[in-house]
């Protein structure tokens, strides 16, 4: 697994230059008060002012950030060198405060000596990760006594679908695919269709019971287990329908005449 990871590591390195090179200044979107986070992760997390955070695959760090604005004393780790590098620098420019680690996070959190008021994590995470157990197992070391595990993401059963809602197989157990076309481009505004990745990826299949069998199993007390018919900011199928904007950013239902189905999943656990 180790290789798979540090394979996905390059793969995500390579992208994630061609992903900030579309998403403009964002230190001066962030000073000006932006925020990239959506109301959903935000109504579960609750309140975070002089709260300690810790945001797993925090990506190139505009929600890390974004969460230091609400008062968390953030720390945000990742396995991208790229996504760090940027989000430290992205830390200074706008001059919001977080700490910033390059790491695999199934290796950082047995490793950690602090505790957490708060763990978070987010849209497209949970495809990187090769053993849940492990991961909520270390979210259940690190997070203090009362604190919350707060977990947004796509819905496996985006997974069933692909570009003209033709069917899939529902994904279970952690099934490894390799993808020879490696994290693509999907901020680009043609969904990355001239971006060619030379690195390949390795990606894990796990349904919402596999998740939710892992948390429980770390111990953590599930407190609450949300589905949504909308994807925020990810349009993941042909002829989406458009459902409503929120800081001038998207949500996307399924198109009309098609059932609403559970693009979205959010979760929250607590350490007793």
């Amino acid at each position: 697994m180790n290789e798979r990871h540090e394979q996905n590591r390059r793969s995500w390195n390579v992208a994630t230059r061609a992903h900030n090179a579309h998403k403009g200044d964002q230190a001066a979107f962030l000073r000006g008060g932006g925020s990239t986070l959506f109301a959903e992760e935000r109504e579960l997390l609750g309140e975070l002012s002089g709260r300690t955070l810790l945001h797993l695959c925090c990506n190139s760090g505009q929600d890390t950030l974004s969460l230091a604005r609400l008062g968390a004393r953030a720390t945000g780790v990742d396995i991208s060198d790229e996504a760090i590098s940027f989000a430290q620098q992205l830390s200074a420019d706008s001059g919001i405060a977080a700490e910033l680690e390059r790491a695999d996070v199934l290796e950082w959190l047995p490793r950690a000596t602090r505790t957490f008021d708060r763990v978070f994590m987010s849209y497209g995470v949970y495809g990187w990760i090769s053993d849940l157990r492990a991961l909520f197992a270390g979210v259940a070391r690190v997070l203090a006594r009362g604190g919350r595990l707060v977990f947004v993401d796509y819905h496996p059963f985006t997974l069933t679908l692909d570009d003209d809602g033709e069917r899939f197989k529902y994904p279970y157990g952690g099934g490894v695919h390799l993808a020879n076309e490696g994290v693509g481009d999907y901020v680009a505004a043609d969904g990355g269709k001239s971006f060619k990745n030379p690195e390949p990826s390795h990606e894990f299949y796990w349904g919402l019971a596999d998740i939710v069998d892992a948390v429980v199993g770390a111990g953590l007390r599930l407190e609450t287990l949300r589905e949504w018919p909308y994807a925020n900011g990810w349009k993941p199928f042909a002829n989406m329908r458009a459902v409503d904007r929120e800081d001038g950013r998207q949500r996307w239902a399924m198109p009309e005449g098609m059932p609403a189905l559970p693009l979205m999943f959010g979760l929250v656990a607590s350490k007793p």
